[in-house]
């Protein structure tokens, strides 16, 4: 009888010759898994296998896969119109989701630019720093402090704020200005050369960037928020704009809704994406406060921001954010990801005598196994789906962000996973 995990799909045997693959030497890398549908917490492919997902598709789908709620508001928009240009005309499900953004996060961070990717809310949030300062007459604020440890994006303004030690963007050094990277200002003495560098270059600073309380694809690093009011103080120290990076940690998965509100940091601006729309359609915002947007109010044409992807504010997209938004304001998320924070640490702490494991910590709905070199990607992949769980690592970490329906069952198939490759 043949293996039917064997045979590959027509459409992938059809398609794999002309698919450019993410984050993978194709050559050598194993062919993908082939997923049919999702439903709830689960991957299901189309060899009939079921995998419980435990990273969200990338920290996106954070109510779970096929919503009803959301899949109704995005069935319902697709009726009306899926579509339009951003640029002279509006809509109200983007105009709904700008106010509801605005009240809901701190402060007045009440004016929202869509775009549809992570990387670019970033660049957009860049690009008005920069022209914050030059509608301001400060022609010469053009750079960025960020972090070790810190990821933002691939396109090529977001890799120059990436740590360059990283790896993974470390061959396009020289291309882009450099920007400074300092050490995240953790204790007195890091936030004391933080200032010597702020005193220094100030005049050619924009703003500071940083991932707020974790920092994602560079490590799934953790820092207080005492870090993050150290750094709100000296941006105020030394006039300089504050921009968080939310697109991982906002929407609930550091157990507040944003984890500037969790910290009582108001930032400059912020950058949402990923779970944005519950994991259904591509969507980002760059979101700045009344003092960013006033440098643009004017007179003058030459003070716009000169910027509009094209598929910015898509109404199916912002449908399914509202949609989303509905079940962060009504749900029970919080106790949703109080509830996985506990199973992530009971059942991953063990990991800690494993061999070449430096470290397991949990914060909110993530939990991380870290180990003292890189793990072995591909290895590591197929044997989590041989387990029954998807779980894709990067660098040192094995790390779990499952979605908060998640069930106990199912978090305890993910850590026993994860327990059974790493301790062996």
């Amino acid at each position: 009888m043949t293996d039917q995990r064997s045979e590959s799909p027509p459409w992938l045997t059809r398609g794999a010759p002309h698919v450019w693959r993410p984050y993978c030497q194709m050559k050598t890398a194993a062919p993908p898994l082939a997923v049919a549908r999702t439903e709830g917490a689960r991957l299901i492919l189309e060899d009939g296998r079921e995998l419980v997902d435990g990273i969200a598709s990338w920290w996106t789908a954070c109510h779970g896969y096929n919503h009803p709620h959301i899949l109704g508001a995005v069935r319902a928009q697709l009726e009306a119109a899926p579509h339009m240009m951003f640029g002279g005309l509006a809509h109200a499900p983007a105009y709904d989701l700008a106010a509801r953004l605005a009240r809901l996060l701190p402060g007045d961070l009440g004016h929202v630019f869509f775009a549809e990717s992570g990387s670019v809310s970033v660049e957009i949030a860049m690009k008005m720093a920069i022209q914050y300062w030059i509608n301001r007459g400060a022609r010469g604020r053009t750079r960025f402090v960020a972090f070790r440890g810190g990821y933002h994006g691939d396109t090529l303004a977001t890799m120059t704020v990436c740590d360059p030690d990283e790896g993974m963007h470390s061959i396009f050094a020289g291309v882009m200005p450099a920007q400074y990277i300092a050490d995240l200002p953790t204790d007195e003495a890091s936030a004391a050369a933080l200032e010597r560098l702020l005193v220094e270059k100030g005049a050619e600073i924009a703003g500071i960037l940083v991932e707020p309380r974790v920092q994602g694809a560079g490590g799934m690093l953790f820092h207080d928020d005492e870090t993050l009011r150290r750094l709100r103080r000296l941006a105020d120290a030394h006039d300089v704009l504050l921009v968080f990076d939310e697109i991982f940690v906002g929407l609930g998965r550091t157990g507040d809704l944003f984890a500037c509100e969790g910290a009582g940091v108001i930032p400059d601006i912020v950058t949402l994406s990923k779970a944005l729309t519950g994991g259904t359609l591509p969507l980002s915002a760059a979101i700045a406060t009344r003092r960013v947007f006033d440098a643009f109010w004017s007179d003058d044409p030459g003070a716009a921001l000169m910027h509009g992807p094209t598929y910015m504010g898509n109404p199916l997209a912002c449908a399914a954010a509202n949609a989303s938004l509905d079940l962060f304001e009504a749900g029970s998320w919080r106790a949703d990801v109080a509830r996985i924070a506990e199973a992530l640490e009971s059942g991953l702490r063990p990991c800690v005598a494993a061999p070449g494991v430096v470290d397991v910590r949990v914060r909110g709905a993530i939990g991380v196994v870290e180990f003292e070199g890189p793990v072995p990607v591909g290895d590591y992949c197929r044997r989590f789906a041989e387990a029954g769980v998807w779980i894709r690592p990067m660098g040192k970490v094995v790390y779990l962000t499952p979605a908060f329906v998640t069930t106990d069952a199912d978090l305890a198939l993910l850590t026993g996973a994860v327990r059974s490759v790493v301790c062996g």
